[in-house]
């Protein structure tokens, strides 16, 4: 089955990652690949060495990316050199190259037939951008979902992703504390 979690609700990685540790519980081997993030998040910690049945890859960069116009200038202030911006439909080059090779990697590990979970973080996002194409996708998908459960997570899910999936999650954000100005908290958002 494909499974897409989705939306600007909190909550789409935590849900991935719940289903991998229920999936290695009931003995099944979990894959994940983490797209546009690096070894930075509190969770990696212990994922990478919480069972041998999972492996935890990581594509990305100490920085986050973002289209012109999707941070206010404030936004883009208090982030500061934790994020590139770049023109809408023109992701920074280097950026695209390091995403699909994370993609192929994932692609190659995934179709070894090995796993039973395969999560693909942020992935929608990565195809939101443009940093990863379409068809790369499909044709992960394609090799991958006869042998394996696939999650896909990440905001702005692309229709016909959406279309394919067996299950679709759309998390909606009803309040948020980061309205308030509360900044992202270590072992809760990051």
């Amino acid at each position: 089955m494909l499974q897409v979690y989705t939306g600007n609700g909190k909550g789409k990685t935590t849900a991935a990652i719940g289903l991998a540790i229920r999936a290695l519980g009931a003995g099944k081997k979990v894959y994940v690949m983490q797209f546009m993030k690096s070894l930075a998040y509190s969770e990696q910690k212990v994922l990478q060495g919480f069972a041998p049945q999972l492996l935890l890859e990581t594509t990305g960069k100490p920085f986050f990316i973002a289209e012109e116009g999707m941070l206010s200038e404030t936004e883009r202030k208090e982030w500061g050199e934790d994020v590139v911006v770049f023109p809408k439909g023109k992701p920074p080059e280097d950026y695209m190259a390091l995403m699909e090779a994370g993609l192929r990697k994932a692609a190659e590990t995934a179709a070894e037939g090995a796993y039973d979970v395969v999560v693909l973080d942020e992935i929608n996002v990565a195809l939101a951008f443009g940093l990863v194409s379409r068809a790369s996708v499909e044709n992960l998908l394609e090799k991958v979902l006869s042998g394996a459960e696939v999650i896909c997570t990440g905001r702005k899910a692309p229709s016909w992703l959406i279309e394919c999936a067996d299950l679709v999650t759309d998390m909606r954000e009803v309040k948020h504390y980061y309205r308030q100005g509360i900044p992202a908290r270590r072992g809760i958002e990051n």
